[in-house]
């Protein structure tokens, strides 16, 4: 198969308030949070109690199905509070970060070993299902992204370029467990990710989703029945270089934060589980109704303005909530601050325009389409969505199966819903089809 694959389906949703490419402050908190919430498969066990000290680095948390995967500290200091919600489940682990940082040295010379130790572990995503990784499993390959796609992405070459030696070192590492793929955008000829050795280099053009890892692998090496493959996110590979390159564990990213809401949108360097408190100075004294996003706005977790920078994330979107009714609604013909993916208004006028974009749906579900082809359109898969959607409705495992429900995570049919004119979650009924196939395939 070629490795220069353009890509003819998608959709660059033209959202306002892009970060400008420059770092505008370095988060230094005085909490952080350990959120084992977001990690599909892992059954929490805590390993620390409140007033326990901690070095960056230190176990917090367990996997109680396999002992040997931790969560980690990302800052030395004492847990200041243990969150738990209903039925006590475990939210979070409060960690009160000291001035000077103290690190766990880590033994780097057997890689499995060493990557559940230091807690990157939990980075590696096993697909089918998007579960964490099992390590007696045998994946095909592992996939990386070296660039994205998404409404207000951060731009990797910025945030990652000037390290290509961690990234070789992380792929290196991983070399060692499976066959390494590495994505990247054809569109840039000059990229640093260009120059990374001892992985299959794949080069994607094309519109959202093109950045998906999903979509990259259904077009290098689709995942059949009895088959799995690994992903981790570019930040996650650096992380695990800078492992292998000091034996100590950093997480520190540069994270992008913009949105139409967004009060002078840059880049912060940040800790995963930074309090959104931090990020104040970005929304300011708007009186506004605002949804704080961590990830971008398809498929990002709303954790508002009390809640924590997502363990994998690298940017915080920021929109405005909506509630206004328009007068007439879609029967006006002139609405030049609207976007249509079809040429309902005259916007399509003007593609450069960015739109200050809210949450504002227009409207409720309504009966599901029937044409496929409409959502065809916007993914650049081989599947198809409304037949696999409707058989996650149903709960028709064997319909689940044929219709691809293997090669996807609902991130990858993001751009569906956005543009599905029945104004259908589908993100939330694939969800909900992936908990049915690990509930009864397990």
């Amino acid at each position: 198969m070629s490795n220069n694959i353009v890509l003819k389906k998608g959709l660059d949703i033209p959202v306002s308030g892009c970060a400008e490419l420059v770092v505008s402050k370095s988060m230094n908190p005085s909490v952080v949070a350990v959120q084992p919430d977001g990690i599909k498969g892992l059954l929490p066990r805590l390993l620390v109690k409140e007033g326990d000290r901690v070095l960056c680095g230190s176990p917090v948390i367990a996997d109680k199905k396999n002992p040997d995967i931790l969560l980690t500290a990302p800052a030395s200091g004492t847990v200041k509070e243990i969150v738990r919600g209903e039925k006590r489940k475990l939210l979070a682990v409060l960690i009160e970060v000291d001035d000077r940082q103290e690190y766990v040295k880590f033994d780097t010379s057997d890689v499995k070993t060493a990557l559940m130790q230091s807690g990157l572990w939990s980075l590696l995503v096993q697909r089918p299902y998007g579960v964490l990784a099992d390590p007696a499993a045998a994946p095909k390959g592992i996939f990386i992204s070296a660039f994205s796609t998404s409404p207000l992405a951060a731009d990797t070459e910025f945030t990652l370029g000037g390290e290509v030696q961690n990234l070789q070192k992380g792929i290196d590492a991983l070399a060692q467990l499976a066959p390494v793929h590495v994505s990247v955008d054809g569109s840039r000829k000059d990229s640093a990710f260009c120059r990374l050795t001892g992985c299959t280099l794949h080069s994607f053009s094309g519109k959202h989703p093109a950045g998906n890892v999903g979509v990259q692998i259904s077009h290098i090496s689709p995942i059949m029945k009895g088959e799995t493959v690994w992903t981790v996110s570019l930040s996650g590979l650096a992380a695990i270089g800078r492992l292998f390159a000091t034996g100590r564990l950093n997480l520190r990213r540069k994270v992008a934060v913009g949105g139409p809401a967004a009060l002078c949108p840059s880049y912060v360097e940040a800790l995963p589980g930074t309090p959104m408190k931090s990020f104040v100075a970005f929304w300011g004294n708007s009186e506004d109704e605002l949804r704080i996003i961590s990830g971008d706005v398809l498929s990002g977790q709303t954790v508002g303005k009390d809640g924590y920078l997502g363990r994998d994330a690298d940017q915080v979107t920021i929109i405005r909530e909506g509630y206004d009714k328009e007068l007439l609604g879609w029967i006006r013909p002139i609405r030049f601050r609207q976007f249509s993916t079809d040429h309902s208004y005259f916007s399509w006028l003007m593609p450069w325009r960015k739109y200050d974009m809210d949450t504002n749906l227009h409207g409720g579900p309504r009966p599901f389409l029937m044409n496929d082809g409409y959502y065809a359109k916007v993914l650049p898969m081989d599947i198809y969505p409304v037949f696999l959607a409707k058989a996650c409705l149903a709960g028709d495992i064997d319909k689940m199966e044929k219709f691809g429900i293997y090669e996807v995570l609902p991130e990858d049919l993001a751009t569906c819903e956005f543009v599905d004119p029945s104004k259908i979650y589908i993100q939330d009924i694939i969800a909900k089809g992936i908990e049915l196939m690990l509930k009864e395939m397990a």
